[in-house]
């Protein structure tokens, strides 16, 4: 699946949290580190990847209520001197209930590992690519606990490079 186009489904949040990890890409670009404020496609926005398959049908899931999210502490991901910085989310009950909703309503498939049930660790991504050597200038820029909530899905197509809203949370 590797370099291969993907469909995903994720969760997006609230303006102001979505706000403050832009801030946060914006303070690591304002560093001269990788971040995900050089990647200006309408597309990127904050985000938890809820699913990642090389090909999904039609998808829906039932409506529910918004739910809190913590964002955490931050995490690597991958090997080498260069790696993915990222955001952890709190796996609360609610978001272990929506993802697996979601790989419920997608039905069998051939699941990226990172999304996979039981390999899942739900995250936002902050910069990807960066220097190991500069993780001491990144990670004071990277602020205490962002308390948010989910407010909805969306589906993204990477071969035709299109978002679909699946909609809102209701509060």
């Amino acid at each position: 699946m590797r370099g291969a186009p993907v469909v995903s489904i994720e969760l997006l949040l609230d303006d102001d949290t979505e706000r403050a990890v832009r801030a946060e890409w914006d303070a690591l670009a304002a560093a001269g580190l990788s971040s995900l404020a050089a990647h200006t496609a309408p597309s990127n926005r904050p985000h938890v990847t809820l699913l990642v398959r090389p090909e999904l049908g039609p998808f829906a899931v039932a409506e529910r209520a918004a739910f809190p999210v913590v964002l955490g502490a931050p995490l690597l991901f991958g090997s080498g001197d260069r790696r993915v910085l990222a955001r952890s989310v709190l796996p609360s009950a609610a978001l272990l209930e929506l993802h697996a909703a979601v790989h419920g309503a997608a039905g069998p498939g051939e699941n990226a590992p990172h999304s996979a049930p039981g390999e899942w660790m739900p995250h936002v991504t902050l910069a990807r690519r960066l220097k190991v050597a500069d993780l001491d200038r990144a990670l004071p820029l990277v602020g205490g606990d962002l308390h948010g909530r989910a407010r909805a899905l969306r589906r993204w197509d990477a071969a035709s490079a299109t978002v679909t809203d699946l909609g809102g949370f209701r509060d």
